[in-house]
């Protein structure tokens, strides 16, 4: 009954997704238990201390994974506690408690997949394309307010949604080819859109940051722009028909690609005019490829299209972060464990397995310490309603009617305050927690020191790993965020210099995913925290245009020393984000990307050379923006 709860989620995909990486850490868990037990059973502290290893390295590589991943490397740490403590003493025994434990964990999984597969189901399959259409026209309406020099603030709070909507699409994808075979040729055109979304918010956040001048060039292209996402994000039924969307922007993308007449644009300004036009094309086109994708899933596709490269999709992983909590998890279950065979308090057992659930499982969230007090929250809540039904009311009433009609009605409540994120994990803890207190049997008996006991040991237990939170190597959110900064200005520095040219999807869905991950550690830092979140923005745009460069350097169309002098920018911008302290004045690299550019239109340039001024002009502008983003660490 607990494993339906643990795994119910309001996605049919969801629930498999969760289900079959419960199912995995139970088995690995179940393994390392007998494993563990067999060989080191006789001495009671070695076992704990293995023990408490095991469940920091399941932490360890938890806090490197996602959801539902995650979950199922710290349930394979813990569950091994779960099972070897109730052997402890009794090895014998460790083979019937795994195989128990794993099969209650199949039978609620197994419940849990068909009812939410066959009644009243919600798939990940439409899902997708539901979350795919708002974000689209959320993208629009941010588009529109980006080209008409909306409100700032408005702005950046859409551009936080639209980053975090795109990566919940990406994990939307995996729960969709869980739930059927059936989605996974449907699978690549997710893969690809995504990378589109995240180019079209790039190039829209570009227009909006350097706002162009009126000329001749630029007005029509913008203005058709804007016309096309405010109609876009107004019209009901807009993305019902997307081939009058695709041909408006293939005709937009065409007009913007189209190098001025110099007699209009001359010396620097013409220079900024191409930088625009770029931007505005890149957008137009990524946008294009958008609805495509839609289309594409609403399609029915039976083998994915051959010779198409799928977007390489990376995300951030915190080598430190997962380090720190994996020795805060260990050393808090060994503690404990210590006290529990100094003692032998028996009731301690409870308190240590406490401990190193949520020391593991929630050890990787940004705010641990919160989430935890919610679920020590839920767990009180719980006791009342479990004692009355538990030690008051089933020894009066028995049998399964009298059980159902006790349980259901508190329980149904529960499960929809899960399905609302408000109360998700206070109303979680509670039904896990209600139905750890209540251990229905067949015979229910009044007996109500037991239950105390247990009880104040899960809640002390609770307690404990908060404490441990808190005092035990504190997690502090700006070292998180600092260390996310400089792994991105690492990474710009590495596009600089190294001669191998990376995927674009690559680079930028790895550097959206740092800014997702920035924003709950910044979240309530003010304008301190607006200025790293813009600044990771700003580096997006930065990385993408050093990739244009790199492309047009290692082409023929363009003189060797032009190439010369691109590398020769590159290198100096890698030192500047290497080697410059905070606060200190900007090198030259900004001042010779500038003045570079300009002698670029001077010339009167082909179009393949303007578009390399209109790249150093970006990455002048941008750093010029963020001056400390791009500076390294104080330390």
């Amino acid at each position: 009954m607990m494993t339906v709860f643990i795994v119910a989620q309001p996605v049919a995909g969801m629930v498999l997704a969760k289900g079959f990486y419960r199912l995995l850490g139970t088995l690995a868990g179940g393994i390392a238990a007998i494993g563990i037990t067999t060989i080191f059973g006789t001495s009671p502290w070695v076992l704990v201390t293995v023990l408490a290893v095991w469940i920091g390295i399941c932490t360890f590589v938890s806090s490197l994974l996602r959801n539902p991943e995650a979950y199922g490397a710290a349930l394979a740490g813990y569950t091994a506690m779960i099972i070897g403590l109730p052997a402890f003493g009794q090895p014998h025994l460790i083979v019937d408690l795994a195989v128990a434990r794993c099969a209650e964990i199949v039978l609620g999984i197994v419940c849990a997949g068909l009812t939410s597969r066959l009644i009243l189901p919600k798939l990940a399959s439409d899902a997708i394309i539901s979350r795919l259409k708002r974000c689209i026209l959320d993208l629009a309406t941010y588009a529109g307010g980006a080209f008409s020099g909306g409100d700032p603030a408005i702005l950046s709070g859409m551009h936080r949604k639209l980053v975090a909507d795109t990566q919940t699409l990406g994990e939307m994808r995996a729960y969709a080819r869980l739930e059927t075979a059936s989605f996974a040729p449907r699978a690549h055109p997710v893969r690809r859109t995504i990378g589109q979304l995240l180019s079209a918010l790039s190039a829209a956040r570009a227009l909006h940051s350097h706002a162009a001048p009126k000329n001749a060039a630029l007005i029509p292209v913008r203005s058709e722009l804007q016309a096309l996402v405010s109609e876009l994000a107004a019209k009901p039924g807009a993305l019902d028909d997307t081939a009058p969307w695709v041909a408006r922007l293939d005709a937009i993308s065409v007009k913007a690609r189209q190098m001025p007449d110099a007699s209009a644009d001359q010396g620097d300004d013409r220079v900024g005019t191409i930088t625009r036009l770029t931007i505005a094309a890149d957008f137009a086109e990524a946008l294009k490829q958008v609805l495509r994708g839609l289309d594409a899933l609403r399609a029915p596709v039976t083998r994915p299209v051959r010779g198409s490269r799928q977007p390489a999709l990376v995300v951030h992983r915190d080598y430190a972060g997962a380090s720190r909590n994996a020795v805060r998890a260990a050393l808090a279950t060994l503690l404990v464990t210590a006290f529990w065979l100094t003692t032998k308090w028996s009731e301690t057992a409870g308190t240590v397995i406490l401990v190193a659930v949520v020391s593991s499982l929630f050890a990787a969230r940004p705010d641990p310490v919160q989430v935890s007090w919610g679920f020590f929250k839920g767990t009180l809540l719980a006791l009342p309603f479990a004692f009355l039904v538990g030690q008051v009311a089933l020894p009066a009433l028995p049998g399964f009617g009298w059980f159902m009609l006790l349980v259901v009605p508190i329980l149904v409540p529960t499960a929809l305050a899960m399905a609302n994120p408000r109360h998700v994990g206070v109303a979680t803890a509670f039904a896990i927690n209600f139905l750890a207190f209540l251990s229905p049997h067949q015979a229910m008996a009044y007996d109500p020191a037991p239950f105390f006991a247990g009880s104040a040991s899960v809640l002390v237990g609770i307690l404990l790993a908060i404490g441990v939170f808190i005092l035990v190597l504190p997690a502090d959110p700006w070292l998180a965020a600092n260390r996310i900064v400089r792994a991105m200005r690492e990474d710009l520095a590495r596009l600089c210099l190294h001669e191998r040219v990376p995927r674009r999807s690559a680079f930028e869905s790895l550097a959206y995913d740092r800014i997702n991950q920035l924003m709950p550690l910044v979240q309530n830092a003010g304008r301190k925290g607006d200025t790293v979140l813009g600044g990771g923005v700003a580096a997006v745009t930065v990385g993408l245009e050093v990739l244009r460069l790199r492309d047009a350097s290692e082409g023929h169309a363009i003189p060797s020393e032009t190439a010369h002098s691109i590398a020769n920018c590159l290198r100096g911008l890698a030192r500047e984000l290497l080697f410059r302290a905070p606060g200190d004045p900007q090198t030259s690299t900004v001042a010779v990307a500038r003045q570079y550019a300009t002698s670029i239109a001077q010339r009167n340039a082909t179009g393949e050379m303007l578009q390399i001024a209109a790249s150093l002009r970006i990455i002048a502008a941008a750093m010029e923006d963020f001056p400390d983003f791009f500076a390294r660490d104080k330390g």
